[in-house]
């Protein structure tokens, strides 16, 4: 796993920026108002949605990355995009550049739009890419084998589009799962056709608290996990983590206590609810988690690292949180 200082690069190929300023004002409240800030509804809205469309993107790391407006990008010229994008990568493999060395494969590239992913009807429909192979020793009829993925998205409560520039389109938000030079041939034709750039998308620990409170605030259909929050024990020879599991049923007792008005959350609450699990932790085991650093959140509802990995575990709770995410990978572009 990329260290947290990489996590700030831009893609190997391309580290110029776009053209123009990415947002015409201030966007995000994540974490950075202590007067506090409305929860994602949970479920956000969706009548309209299938469940089973997006049920792939469960259960699966995804690696998070910023991306600025996307310059003269058209949902019309998907097929388009796809055949550009599949010459990219066969250049690239005459190159020297496949990324599976010793092994010829025949990369077939598919881009699609997924419409429920929306936070608002403002919002642009996310945008799929999947790169997906089958061996020349395979039989015709094979079924091909999806070896990589990568989705765009704007979960927002806000109308960006009013921010940005004619021309351009908000998809602030990459997602990758599969092999990072996959990730780095993909991002470079982005970057190249449409203006745009990529750099990796760290969380910070007070951005991990909030997510650890915001998701023992939910509820689930099922018997939840537990609770777990990773710590990293700063200046040792060797690096050494720290595990603390909290049974769900008293993490969401405990934040009930702390949460002063239902459907809000406020720093202050959040510092409460980290600061009676140390203390509890500290009753046990004597040790300060205040002097550590947070490094990794899971729940029912997901699982995030602060190197910039996500994974999503309840359908119902998928735009929620990435409405979090899309607030972060605008506060990074901005």
């Amino acid at each position: 796993m990329e260290s947290v200082d990489g996590a700030a690069r831009t893609l190997p190929s391309i580290g110029r920026l776009s053209r123009g300023p990415p947002f015409g004002r201030a966007y995000g409240r994540f974490g950075l108002s202590p007067s506090g800030r409305l929860l994602p509804p949970a479920p956000l809205s969706q009548e309209n949605a299938d469940p089973q469309r997006t049920a792939f993107l469960l259960r699966k790391q995804w690696t998070l990355y910023s991306v600025t407006p996307l310059y003269r990008f058209s949902n019309a010229q998907l097929r388009d995009y796809a055949r550009l994008l599949s010459a990219f990568i066969a250049a690239e493999k005459q190159k020297g550049l496949a990324v599976e060395v010793g092994v010829e494969l025949d990369i077939k590239v598919a881009v699609s739009s997924l419409p429920d992913l929306k936070g608002s009807d403002q919002d642009q429909a996310a945008i799929l890419v999947q790169l997906s192979s089958r061996s020349p020793a395979s039989p015709k009829n094979s079924e091909e084998k999806l070896i990589w993925s990568g989705w765009f998205c704007c979960v927002s409560e806000d109308d960006l589009s009013e921010n940005v520039p004619e021309d351009f389109t908000c998809l602030p938000l990459f997602l990758a799962n599969g092999a990072e030079s996959y990730t780095s041939i993909v991002g470079s034709w982005f970057q190249k056709t449409f203006d745009c750039c990529f750099r990796r998308l760290a969380i910070s620990p007070l951005h991990l608290s909030w997510m650890a409170a915001m998701w023992t605030g939910c509820k689930v259909d099922k018997t939840a996990c537990a609770m777990e929050l990773v710590f990293s024990v700063p200046r040792l020879p060797q690096p050494l983590d720290i595990s603390y599991a909290i049974h769900p049923e008293d993490a969401k007792a405990l934040w009930d206590t702390v949460q002063k008005t239902p459907g809000e959350i406020t720093q202050e609450e959040v510092d409460v609810f980290m600061d009676c699990l140390y203390s509890h932790f500290h009753r046990h085991f004597k040790i300060h988690l205040s002097a550590t650093k947070l490094v990794k959140v899971s729940t029912a509802i997901a699982s995030a690292h602060c190197d910039g990995i996500i994974k999503f575990l309840q359908s119902q709770y998928l735009t929620g949180v990435l409405m979090l995410l899309t607030e972060l990978a605008i506060s990074q572009i901005q």
